[in-house]
């Protein structure tokens, strides 16, 4: 493609966009037919996080988001944040910014392209189709100098596809690597299918658990949809709340972005809850994508032995096999994933300092952190739960 003129557009809300153009560069798939890749990117999502009140004005994710015009013709988007803090994101520069500020740097603000709260791996260059190059270049200069021009001490692209990864390598931008556990699909037709893979010992507890969990004196519903009710809301709130409280200390979410959930996000939702005697006593979260469930809150206000890895894990397998997902990503961290099918896989974002002197520090610090995080893959991959030997009967 020849080289075109491209102009950088910056919005503070989403708001200022029509939905239809933003999501021809965050989604074209969904033209073909079916869910777009993941929603985390979609309008009606990031406008859900803005129209609750989750993100904005005292929340320290402060939108500035990208866009990309050839002529009148937007090209490609970026969903972009100043940020007074370094919390959600799930990747962790605290130490960077402890180290810059010691120094006598100022560290925040600084710029992120993510989805606030969502360790979700997805498309962070979102372009419309035939213009991907163009656009990523265009939208991560523009992003740069957007942070230079305010004399910002760095910006940082997380969770960002590993070609997205690479490609901003080239461009001159620091590549880091985390982990995070997700479960593959192997064609299975059911979840008995997938014990059969494990190793005896695996298989048993795994069983044990899932019989543990359903005992626990109620049901366990799957809904998405028109079946997710306003009332079911209400439950997870409350489910919601409690985690984030442990958690966080504040809860990211506000009760506002759950009512919006319910008018403009069902379709893209799992939801998956305990009852007993007609009421819900826990509940997980899923957002659903064209190949991918993601994992992505869990809560209750009971306890029951093993109900969590129930909700979270196995019935996010089921609804993956009985839909034809791919794969299931469980969020972030959890080294107890693997015993239950999750193995560990890389996770990429993308760094800019502007300091040359701490950029330097940051390099060498990522290249012994790299080396690290492949050995805790390969060491982690060695004692999952799946079988060495082939022969061993399920």
């Amino acid at each position: 493609m020849d080289s075109i003129a491209i102009e950088i557009r910056i919005l503070t809300a989403l708001s200022q966009i029509d939905a239809a153009q933003w999501d021809a560069c965050a989604c074209p798939e969904v033209h073909e037919g079916g869910r777009p890749l993941d929603p985390f990117t979609t309008h009606r999502f990031l406008s859900a996080l803005e129209d609750s009140g989750s993100v904005g004005e005292g929340t320290g994710w402060h939108p500035r988001h990208l866009t990309a015009w050839a002529g009148e013709r937007l090209i490609g988007v970026a969903p972009l944040y100043v940020k007074s803090h370094s919390q959600g994101e799930y990747v962790f520069d605290w130490g960077w910014a402890d180290a810059y500020e010691r120094a006598g740097g100022r560290y925040y603000p600084k710029l992120q392209i993510a989805v606030p709260f969502t360790p979700a791996t997805g498309r962070r260059f979102l372009a419309r189709p035939g213009f991907e190059a163009a656009a990523q270049a265009a939208l991560v200069q523009g992003a740069v100098q957007l942070a230079a021009e305010n004399e910002l001490s760095s910006l940082h692209i997380t969770y960002c596809t590993e070609d997205e990864a690479e490609a901003g390598a080239q461009m001159g931008l620091l590549h880091r690597i985390g982990q995070q556990f997700h479960w593959e699909n192997a064609g299975y037709a059911d979840f008995d299918g997938f014990l059969a893979d494990l190793s005896s010992r695996k298989r048993k507890n795994i069983r044990k658990e899932r019989a543990t969990a359903q005992g626990f004196g109620g049901t366990i519903r799957q809904l998405t949809g028109q079946q997710i009710e306003a009332e079911h809301w209400d439950a997870f709130w409350q489910f919601y709340q409690d985690t984030g409280a442990r958690k966080w200390g504040t809860p990211y979410l506000t009760r506002d972005f759950f009512r919006i959930a319910h008018e403009t996000l069902r379709d893209d939702l799992l939801l998956v809850l305990a009852e007993r005697d007609g009421r819900p006593v826990a509940g997980a979260l899923n957002a659903i994508g064209r190949d991918t469930l993601y994992g992505r809150y869990w809560g209750c206000r009971e306890d029951h032995p093993c109900l969590h890895f129930e909700l979270c894990y196995y019935q996010a397998i089921d609804f993956a096999i009985a839909h034809g997902l791919a794969r299931v990503e469980a969020g972030a961290q959890g080294d107890h994933k693997l015993a239950r099918g999750y193995l560990p896989v890389p996770t990429h974002s993308l760094h800019w300092i502007a300091d040359g002197g701490f950029r330097d520090a940051v390099a060498q610090f990522l290249t012994a952190e790299r080396n690290a995080v492949d050995q805790e893959i390969e060491v982690l991959t060695a004692y999952g739960p799946f079988r060495k030997d082939q022969g061993e009967a399920p």
